[in-house]
């Protein structure tokens, strides 16, 4: 049986606890000063795998394409806002991570490098920048390691480091 976690969106399988938390967001030793939004599972995996990042996630539930006439109809925004605002505002508390968060000091753009992939990034940053500078943390996208038209769950695990480590 599958279950969505209460907090970044991504389906995981069911354990015995009937946890509403994935093990990443349930982990204490997570960073909670970075999040990374992601537009699928897929994308998790495949950075996860990598071992470089160390934060917590976001899952869009897909991407806004060019033309859409209600992007927030395609993406889960109100739920992205709603855990930024929560994640700043908490400075010394975020449930289950007391002693990891210092507040929120960071958000990664982590959507594919193509059309539909940009689009939704613009849009995220857009909807996103007037809480990052009322709050005072950082938008960045990842680094152009990945060509332009890739898509994160054909990359290599190479590339994925490159691209978060030179992200901008």
């Amino acid at each position: 049986e599958i279950n969505i976690c209460s907090f970044c969106f991504r389906f995981f399988p069911k354990d015995h606890t009937d946890s509403k938390k994935c093990n990443i967001c349930s982990n204490k030793n997570r960073d909670t000063s970075s999040l990374m939004v992601i537009s699928r599972d897929v994308d998790f995996e495949n950075i996860e795998k990598t071992h470089s990042y160390n934060g917590l996630y976001f899952v869009l539930g897909g991407s806004i394409p060019i033309l859409e006439k209600e992007p927030e109809t395609r993406i889960r925004q109100k739920e992205l806002l709603l855990l930024v605002e929560s994640l700043k505002s908490k400075v010394h508390k975020v449930e289950g991570h007391e002693n990891q968060n210092r507040g929120l000091k960071e958000v990664i753009l982590a959507t594919n490098l193509n059309p539909e992939g940009e689009n939704t990034a613009e849009y995220i940053e857009k909807i996103l920048a007037p809480l990052a500078q009322s709050k005072g943390f950082k938008i960045s996208h990842l680094g152009k390691g990945l060509s332009t038209g890739t898509e994160l769950e054909y990359s290599d695990t190479d590339t994925i480091k490159n691209a978060l480590k030179n992200r901008n």
